[in-house]
């Protein structure tokens, strides 16, 4: 049985009561609502919508200062961690602009769970395994896009009015700055939304006792009333998809059609040969070091990249972002101030780039996407070549 009030959902279900909170993740009366419901219902357990790694973010704010950055770099964690703080920044900003604190509902559910001896569940995914999904599901231009779309809503000026925060309720805090994006790429609701609602509803049945209050986004209210009747596979919702048979054999492939093409050209004419492998260099490593430098990089960074994207370009195990994060990593190593000073420095664009954590971050995202840019117009002039002269 469901029964509704407004921000507020009861559900019943084999002798098991469910009281389901939709929240606004930055509003003051969605943490007053969250204590007032707690104390009242004094649950057996309670359900916060967050994982392991942003709860201990919350409880532990000076973790950053454990960070290893060349640990992120090389594990191709880099362009994750800097969407993970962009969405972090957006929500930090609009709580500062209220004078509240980001997550407060979800800080309040905690402390007040702690206080009538509730157990308390984290209930959703990791947000990394999100993440991976989402960037499965959207392919090259999508990541492209989905880079610009996260950058241009973090770093817009626009201020809301409380009326309009309370409206977003509807909304779950990422799926509204990416909203345009899935209208674009229907398949990027589902790892963002329905699977999420599926891990949500799941790990909330699970919950010890026979009241549970779940503290969620208002977003994910309607999925989880329908999920909640359904069992659920955790182990497959959570796990990382790897790249295609086809991805791979296709990511060998096309640097070697490259190389066969560029040996073709040289044997069929030398100099258009030589001239074309020139291009090929410029193409790529151009495109890489604008990025780079776009990003602020050091001028050896930037330096590395244009000597590493013609080769990295042509090997799949390897990104020219990786190389150039390297190297700005070592002449330019973040400091404990720096991880200290993230969370005030992500309020801002001066602060996303003055800062040499993030500036590492932005440094491999946009040269691992100019290296790309590039290798997609080097190849289809190398293309153009072999035509012309076969």
């Amino acid at each position: 049985m469901i029964t509704e009030n407004g921000n507020i959902t009861r559900i019943t279900d084999n002798g098991k009561e469910y009281i389901l909170i939709g929240t606004a993740h930055v509003s003051k009366q969605s943490a007053e609502q969250v204590k007032d419901v707690i104390e009242s219902e004094k649950p057996d357990s309670v359900c916060i919508e967050l994982d392991e790694q942003r709860y201990q973010t919350i409880m532990e704010g000076r973790k950053w200062q454990e960070t290893d950055i060349f640990k992120i770099i090389k594990e191709k964690k880099a362009t994750l961690l800097l969407i993970n703080l962009v969405i972090s920044s957006f929500q930090k900003r609009m709580a500062k602009q209220f004078g509240i604190q980001a997550g407060q509902e979800m800080i309040q559910g905690i402390k007040s769970a702690n206080e009538i001896h509730a157990n308390i569940v984290l209930a959703d995914r990791n947000i990394q395994t999100t993440f991976s999904r989402i960037w499965h599901n959207v392919g090259f231009w999508g990541k492209i896009k989905l880079m610009t779309s996260i950058v241009l809503s973090i770093f817009s000026d626009d201020t809301i009015s409380e009326e309009t925060l309370e409206q977003m309720k509807t909304q779950d805090m990422l799926n509204s700055m990416l909203n345009d994006l899935t209208e674009s790429f229907p398949k990027l609701k589902v790892p963002l939304v329905d699977e999420r609602d599926q891990y949500l509803a799941q790990k909330i049945k699970d919950a010890p006792g026979s009241k549970i209050v779940a503290v969620l986004g208002a977003a994910h209210v309607p999925g989880i009333k329908n999920e909640i009747f359904k069992e659920h596979d955790l182990e497959l919702l959570n796990k990382v998809p790897q790249k295609s048979k086809v991805g791979k054999i296709l990511s060998w492939i096309f640097p070697l059609l490259i190389i066969v093409l560029l040996v073709s050209i040289f044997i069929a004419n030398p100099s258009a040969g030589a001239q074309q492998s020139l291009n090929w260099i410029l193409w790529t490593g151009t495109f890489a070091a604008l990025g780079t430098a776009l990003a602020f990089g050091h001028p050896l960074t930037i330096l590395t990249s244009f000597v590493a994207a013609p080769i990295t370009t042509l090997h799949p195990l390897f990104a020219v972002g990786w190389f150039a994060g390297l190297t700005q990593t070592y002449l330019r190593r973040p400091s404990v101030q720096d991880f200290e000073n993230l969370v005030e420095d992500v309020y801002s664009l001066k602060g996303f780039w003055n800062n040499k954590v993030t500036r590492i971050l932005l440094i491999v995202t946009l040269a691992n996407v100019g290296g790309s840019i590039g290798t997609f117009i080097g190849g289809v002039d190398v293309i153009r070549s072999f035509i012309e002269h076969f």
